[in-house]
């Protein structure tokens, strides 16, 4: 029903949100049908709050830069980019691991948990995945404008 996953993970809270928010009796032992219900009646009234909405459409001139006046220098906010580009294009293995321990804070051993493998698959797919976002940092400094 959804175009992505994004929209279908959100769909799926909405519709829990829903269901959580006026607890209902069921009659039958159908819990599965009840909630498939709930999903295809939540979707259908988030398309049709959203055909409602005036959209319009922003054009690129018309968008203004924001300042990130935390950043001790101005291309703080372009090497961040950078970063947060190389870190996607990695593969899922590795930016998980990536993530769950520079990003989160886990250790070592509660990113094995999380990600259900063992501490040291963590160890080395961190190491490459630094050094993967390394290596893709260094050839786009390197590359010319």
């Amino acid at each position: 029903m959804c175009r992505s996953r994004e929209e279908a993970e959100d769909l799926v809270q909405e519709t829990f949100a829903r269901v959580l928010q006026k607890p209902r009796f069921l009659r039958s032992d159908d819990d599965l049908g009840y909630l498939l219900r709930v999903l295809r009646n939540t979707f259908v009234s988030t398309r049709r709050s959203a055909a409602r909405r005036p959209e319009f459409p922003v054009q690129p001139e018309d968008l203004a830069w924001v300042e990130d006046r935390s950043a001790a220098h101005p291309e703080a906010g372009l090497e961040h980019a950078e970063l947060y580009r190389a870190i996607a294009a990695l593969p899922d293995p590795f930016r998980d691991a990536l993530i769950a321990v520079d990003v989160m804070g886990l250790s070592y051993r509660e990113a094995g948990r999380a990600l259900r493998v063992r501490e040291a698959t963590i160890t080395t797919r961190l190491h490459r995945a630094r050094q993967r976002v390394a290596d893709m940092l260094t050839k786009a400094r390197d590359e010319p404008i």
